[in-house]
């Protein structure tokens, strides 16, 4: 059974692809994830397990971090809430998207990293510890700036509620992470038992949402498919580009620069298409970015680590010859 867990966390880049055209083939199959159940949202659940999955890989001790290097994380907090959601702006505008497209899109760009940045790090033998901090601290940030960028950048044009985001994202992120947490705190034992499994479920709920949203948004996708699959690769692309670049310009050594390069470039686009499902019910287009950003940030992230790995040889770099890749630091594989 662990065998197959691994297997399935290791490849979590094809089968989120494969559910994604389950649910453009056959929609009805997959569908029934944006319902209710005994009145609770599946979707906004799905989500909580996913934060649930990420708190139970963190210690208190982790956080300490955030002290430890301030300068790194608070440059990593900058890039990630300024070059996305610029991006997002931007492209919106040179492709003339429409309301629905221009949501989902700045939503991805002004939503936190997704977990699985810390997941393609470790792969590309970037610096572990400071992509998981990062995650970690444009995740507890979220809930504010989430809702006030989007409001920023769309809130004259589209209507929503900043202050209801603003509690979605607290009750889908903050609070199961906090439980997440406190279980690693109070239940180490049972938690370290639960690794091998809980990033399998991860990894199945993130496909779900991502087949569902393509099946809901079946007719959405096709009729603007290429359009939106560049702005996706371009919002993505450009986004790792200017993370490396920024990381190069302030003095950070290799790993450190690889780590920002791709927590600047992945997003948590499953997060991304779930706040476009609830706060922009009229616009059911606006989860499409969301959706195909989640695909195409595994196939990407994948290219990208291998090219660091095996062409963009850090020991060229002085800078890191004295660093070691923190294998300690657990990597939940989620979106």
């Amino acid at each position: 059974m662990k065998q197959l867990c691994s297997l399935i966390s290791k490849y979590f880049g094809v089968v989120i692809i494969l559910f994604f055209l389950g649910g453009m083939l056959c929609p009805p199959a997959f569908t029934w994830v944006l319902g209710k159940f005994l009145g609770f949202s599946l979707l906004s659940f799905m989500l909580g397990v996913i934060m649930f999955g990420m708190g139970t890989t963190m210690e208190l001790k982790d956080f300490v971090l955030i002290l430890q290097r301030p300068r790194d994380v608070f440059l990593g907090a900058v890039a990630q809430f300024a070059v996305m959601p610029f991006l997002a702006y931007v492209l919106c505008h040179a492709f003339d998207l429409g309301p629905a497209l221009t949501a989902g899109v700045v939503l991805v760009g002004t939503c936190p990293g997704g977990t699985a940045s810390n997941v393609i790090t470790f792969i590309s033998k970037g610096d572990l510890a400071l992509s998981v901090t990062m995650t970690t601290v444009s995740t507890l940030l979220s809930p504010i700036l989430t809702p006030f960028l989007t409001w920023v950048l769309i809130g004259q044009r589209i209507q929503f509620s900043p202050v209801a985001m603003f509690w979605s994202i607290v009750q889908i992120v903050i609070i199961p992470i906090g439980l997440g947490v406190a279980l690693r705190h109070y239940c180490p034992r049972f938690c370290e038992a639960a690794k091998a499994y809980l990033p399998v479920l991860s990894c199945l709920c993130i496909s779900l949402l991502v087949a569902g949203l393509a099946g809901a948004s079946r007719g959405a996708i096709l009729a603007s498919s290429a359009t939106i699959l560049l702005v996706v690769i371009l919002h993505n692309g450009l986004g790792c580009a200017f993370g490396f670049l920024i990381g190069r310009a302030s003095g950070m050594p290799w790993k450190k620069c690889v780590a920002l390069c791709i927590e600047v470039g992945m997003q948590n686009s499953g997060l991304a298409a779930g706040l476009a499902k609830a706060h922009f019910p009229g616009l059911p287009a606006a989860t499409v970015p969301g959706a195909i950003f989640s695909c195409w940030h595994n196939i990407s992230g994948s290219i990208l680590a291998w090219l660091f790995v095996n062409y963009l040889n850090p020991r060229f770099d002085p800078e890191t010859q004295d660093e070691t890749l923190p294998q300690t630091v657990a990597v939940h594989p989620a979106d």
